[in-house]
């Protein structure tokens, strides 16, 4: 398996997954619609809701790495799994 600098990961049950990430995946556009649909959106509210939580991805993702790389770098010991993924006991 080839990685250019970037990987989608997933948690999954216990387990996470690791792919390239391809320029195509990375918006998650799939995940989002699919989602949306779930939640009962459709037609021209489906779109202005698609694009809103569109907008909103790429923050969220810097920030994850943000707070990854910080705590990454902290001297607070060793870190568990739920900590690290934000998943409370």
């Amino acid at each position: 398996m080839e990685f250019d600098g970037q990987a989608e990961c997933i948690l999954e049950n216990d387990s996470i997954i690791l792919r390239p990430l391809s320029e195509s995946g990375s918006d998650f556009s799939e995940y989002i619609l699919a989602d949306l649909i779930k939640q009962g959106y459709q037609g021209e509210e489906l779109l202005l809701k698609f694009k809103e939580m569109k907008k909103k991805i790429r923050p969220a993702v810097k920030e994850l790495i943000k707070e990854a790389d910080e705590l990454a770098k902290s001297d607070e010991g060793e870190v568990s799994f739920d900590e690290l993924f934000g998943e409370d006991e």
